[in-house]
Order: C-alpha cells, then structure tokens, then sequence
C-alpha cells in the first residue's frame, strides 16, 4: 500500500482546511473521502498514477514574481496565465491548488485538468461530470475570495483532448458550499460512511481493495441478521461486558446503518433465497453478493530480494538498488520493481538504501542465520485511528477474544484436517475425531478448553503428519509433537522456518491495513511479539507453511545435505534455503477460492483480505469474524 504523505498541518483546530481534492473525492464517494481525508489511507492504482501523469505540465507552478502578483490582485488582465496556483479561504474553510487560470475580457477562467472523458448528456453533447464542475467551482470561490472575478470554468479531459465548459452559477456554488459542510461533518462524526451498492465506479477506484464494497456490505447484513439476537449469540458474556460492548459498537457504528435486509438475491417469486449447505442442509444465512473483481491492488508483482551472504551490503545508485559482497556488485534491480528485502544474518543497508526503502514503500525484514524473524523496517503505517481504538477496546472483552479464538481455531483445525485428507492416509477414525474437535470449538466455555481442543487436534494432527511424507523413512519426523528452539529434525526445521516467515507476512499485513500486531485476542502480549499476527496466522499455519515443507519434500527439492545438524538445532544451508524461497513464494502466489465470496486470488493477498475483515470487525462494520478454510 502506498500511504499519503503524514498531514502535520495545523495547529489546535479541531479540523484543518479541506482540501479541494478531497472534496471531490466527497462528491464521488464519501467513503473514499473518509479514507483519504480522516484515515489519511491512499492506495495508487493505474488511474491515479496516469492522473499525475496528465498533470505533470500543470503542476509545475507559475512563478509568482511582482508583476503577476499585481495582475492577480488586479483581477487577472486579458492574456495573463498562471498554473499550479495555490489559493486558502479562512471563511470557506477551503485550501486548494488551481491549476489553470486565465484572464479573459471580462473575467477570469478556471481549467482543471482530468485524465477520462467527459459524460454524455441525453443528445450525446459533452458535459462536465458533477464531482468536476463542482471542484472547478470551488476553485473559482477561492479565486472570488482573492478579489479574481471568476467567471467561467472548463475541465480538460485528456481522453477527448477537448475543453468541457463549466457554467457558474448560483444554484452550482451553493452545491459547493453544502458539500464543504456535509463533508465536514462527516470528517468530525468519526462515522465511516458505508460502501456504495452494485456501482460501477467501485471497480475503478484506487480504495477497491482498501474498501472491499461488496464484501462490506455482506458483512454488515450478516451483522443486521444476528443483533436481532445478540445476547444469544454471546450468552457466554457477562451481562456487564455485554454492556460495556454495545456501548463500544454503537460509538463505532460506521456501516451498518444502511446496509439492507438480510436475504440473498430474488428468486422468480421475489423471496430472498436461503443458501444450501451440503452437509447441514439450509442455512440461516443469505448468500453473499456476486463480487465481480477481486480485490487485487496494482502494482503486486514487485520481485522479493532474498540477501544472505554475510558481509553483504545493500546500497543505492540512482533509481536502483545494489548488492555488493566485499565491494564487488553481485546484483542490481530498479528500486520500483522491488516488492520486499529479506536480510538474513550480516547483511548492511546503506542510509542512502534505508531512505529509498521508506519512500518506496519497500519492507526490509530482517532474519538470524537460522531464519528466526527479527523485526521489520517499513515505512509510517495506515492511519488506522478508528480500527485501532477499536481494536485496544474490544480486545479487553475477555468474550471478544473467545469468540474471535474459537473461529480461528475452528478454521485451523479444518484446515489441519484438509491436509490430511488431500496429502494422507489417515483412518476414518482420525478424520471423524477431528471434526468432532473442530466443532466443539463453537461450545468451549473459555481460553483454557478453547486451547486444549487446539492442543489435542494439533497432537492428533502431527502424528499423522508423516502419511503426508512420500519417502517417509528418509525424513524421520518427531510425532510426539513439533519441537522447536531449536528444531531437532529437519522436518520440524522446515516447519519452523514456515511459520517465522508466515508470522513476517502477517506482521507486515497487520501494519498496512491499520491494526496494531503486537496486541492480540488470543496470544498473550509479550515484549517484541507480534501478538495479533500469531493469532491471524493460526488458520494459515496448514495450508501454508505445512504445504511448503511437504512440497519441498515430497517434489525431491531438499536432501540430507541441505541441513546443518548440531548441538543448537538442525537448520537449512544457504544452499537450502533457496529451494524453499522458489517454493515459499510459489505457495504465496498460488490461488485459491475465498470460502464466502468464490472468486479466486493468491494466498498472499487472501493473508490481507483476512486482516481486512478483522479491521472491519475492530471498527464496528461486522459483528463477527469468518476464519479461512478451504475443501
């Protein structure tokens, strides 16, 4: 993700002036003006990148010497242009940069520039689209508040390479003037507007995968479904938590407020249809929406620069980054291409190297030799406020966090039990234990029961694990249970290597959606432990790290002699490693449905929508969680 620039402007006001850009984004979407404006959230996609493209002559600002100085405060003589103007109104309470302003014989004239195309009216003439117009008529407030008499507007589409004009008048800068105050106060309410419903424009927004519309709004309608319950659902709550808790999220009651019924979609006599559950027969939830584009962001193919040779060094020569071993350059890759760096053991970054990392947005993890994750350099985090304060406050429910526990143990153990059943070759008698486990989660009274399911499946699971092993009798496994700190075979190595990297993509998860890892619901809080990305990784544990070590096994990739074995644990060469970084991010990379939604993604990106339904949890748009499973 690509965070805006931290806003330091202002002092003590309780909101600094608005800028006009972001009261466009208002008039397109007030959700997306949350975002941008309150949670100060921005996501690049194509279109805002070629925005900046077709503003790159614009922007360059005009040079405001004396001469032009008087001619602005003169009302803008004929003839006279000035670009990248930056004009602020204390009274509007608007701050905005003008791109074009032109004299003219009897006023000023505002151009704004856009990259698309204009609208269609009924007789197919062009037109200005609303959020447009009405930002080209701010502009000129902000002008007729400097003495410029503004009397016309045009919006420059890039796409149609033509002029739109813009007619100023009355009925126009009062819309302005309304937008300014209901935009205002929204940014004050601390109410994040709800998604729009079944809109085109959502597919072309940068915030799609930030905002997750359709998913949204089906969260929120299974919320509706269950309030209607509530002391039901959470009977296990003390009266006085559950107090405390609806008081929480009716402070946080962003999106629910106008999400619909609760029924899917009309069938030929217009009742909502009841969704059909295999094996339990009809449920009593709605189906969720056709979600028709994923919620992938642009720009995901960056390349992963693994650095474990000790003595190594990362530095920086113009737009590239380079490795260097005792002064001779080994590698070189243009900074932009770089998604992520891995530095395992003695491995230097320049400051030079640190700098471009944070303006690029580029995660530098650091590893021991061993592959114990250490710690991450990123740049500042989403803003994340409303999903924070959220997160602090409920996670102090000791109901909240059993229930949040037992859906994510819930998820694990089925996908533990998954494993077996594709890879294994495990008696009914184990497959139906662990669905006895797997559903008893839904009725464990506490933590401790809660973790003693957790236990006894996962002893079940690991002594059945080597039936997943093709050549079982060269890879001795352990199945009286993992070991680790260190690892005594390279099985467990492998095992453990896997969830030091999970809990490194979880850590990064949980920073750029806005959550705080290192408080979470199920793992105690502990010095330098990122607490929430352990507990968000349990339900990934089998379908990930379990599923690259035996790929790696399995496909013949790793041997005897790819391990170091010693007194301090067995542990991969750095000849070894390499096959497991090839099948690491294969795994990462490889797609897989979502459970709810059905449309297909990478499980690096389904680690985010995850952490993103949890965001939604914190700040009050679900009243729920819904773990990752798969079939």
């Amino acid at each position: 993700m690509s965070d805006a620039p931290v806003q330091t402007q202002g002092g003590l006001e309780s909101q600094p002036p608005l800028p006009v850009r972001r009261l466009h984004n208002f008039i397109y979407c007030p959700r997306l003006f949350y975002f941008q404006w309150v949670e100060n959230i921005f996501q690049e996609n194509a279109d805002t990148v070629a925005g900046s493209h077709v503003h790159r002559n614009v922007d360059a600002p005009s040079k405001l010497d004396e001469e032009k100085a008087k001619a602005l405060g003169e009302n803008l003589p004929e003839g006279a242009r000035l670009r990248s103007l930056r004009l602020e109104s204390e009274s509007l309470g608007l701050i905005g940069v003008v791109d074009i302003v032109e004299g003219g014989p009897d006023g000023a004239e505002v151009i704004d520039y856009k990259r698309g195309s204009a609208r269609r009216d009924s007789e197919g003439e062009r037109v200005a689209k609303e959020p447009d117009a009405l930002q080209v008529a701010a502009h000129a407030l902000l002008l007729r508040e400097q003495g410029v008499n503004a009397v016309r507007g045009a919006i420059y589409y890039a796409a149609d390479k033509r002029r739109v004009p813009v007619e100023f008048t009355g009925e126009l800068f009062d819309q302005v003037r309304k937008a300014i105050t209901d935009a205002k106060q929204i940014a004050s309410s601390g109410k994040c507007p709800p998604p729009l419903r079944n809109d085109a424009r959502c597919l072309y927004c940068s915030a799609y995968p930030i905002c997750l519309p359709n998913e949204s709004l089906w969260w929120s309608k299974r919320r509706k479904a269950m309030e209607a319950d509530t002391q039901a659902q959470f009977g296990f709550i003390a009266q006085s938590e559950d107090a405390v808790r609806d008081q929480i999220l009716a402070a946080l009651d962003f999106a629910a407020e106008s999400s619909g019924g609760t029924g899917g979609p009309p069938d030929e006599t217009g009742e909502a249809k009841q969704p059909t559950d295999a094996a339990n027969g009809p449920t009593t939830q709605p189906a969720p929406p056709i979600t028709l584009q994923p919620p992938r962001p642009e720009g995901d193919d960056g390349e992963v620069l693994v650095v474990q040779t000790p003595g190594a060094q990362i530095g920086q020569r113009g737009d590239e980054l380079l490795v260097s071993v005792k002064g001779e350059e080994v590698r070189k890759l243009p900074g932009q291409q770089v998604r992520a760096i891995y530095c395992y053991g003695a491995v230097q970054l320049t400051a030079q190297a640190v700098s471009t990392c944070l303006e690029l947005g580029i995660d530098v993890s650091y590893f021991s030799p061993a592959g114990r994750f250490l710690g991450m350099l990123g740049g500042l985090p989403a803003s994340g406020v409303d999903a924070r304060r959220g997160q602090y406050r409920l996670f102090e429910l000791a109901g909240i966090r059993l229930q949040l526990a037992r859906e994510v143990i819930r998820a694990k153990i089925h996908n533990q039990r998954v494993m077996l059943m594709r890879n294994g070759d495990v008696p009914e008698r184990v497959s139906g234990l662990m669905a006895g486990f797997r559903d008893a989660t839904e009725s464990a009274r506490d933590l401790t029961a809660l973790l003693g399911l957790e236990g006894s499946a996962a002893a079940l699971y690991f002594e059945q694990f080597e039936t997943m092993l093709k050549q079982r009798e060269d890879w001795k496994f352990d199945w009286r249970g993992r070991n680790r700190r260190p690892p005594r075979d390279p099985v467990n190595a492998l095992l453990s290597l896997g969830y030091s990297m999970l809990a490194k993509e979880l850590t990064g998860v949980c920073h750029s959606v806005g959550l705080d890892p290192f408080l979470g619901f199920m793992h105690q809080p502990r010095y330098g432990r990122p607490a929430l990305a352990l507990d968000l990784m349990e339900e990934f544990r089998p379908l990930v790290a379990d599923s690259v070590a035996i790929s790696l096994i399995n496909r013949g990739e790793l041997g005897p002699e790819d391990f170091i074995r010693s007194a301090n644990g067995t542990f991969l060469t750095d000849k070894g490693r390499r096959p497991f970084w090839e099948a690491w991010f294969r795994r990462l990379d490889a797609e897989v449905s979502h459970p709810e939604f059905s449309y297909k993604m990478a499980y690096r990106r389904m680690l985010e929508v995850q952490a993103r339904q949890l965001w939604r949890f914190v700040r009050g748009e679900a009243l729920t969680y819904h773990g990752f499973t798969t079939r």
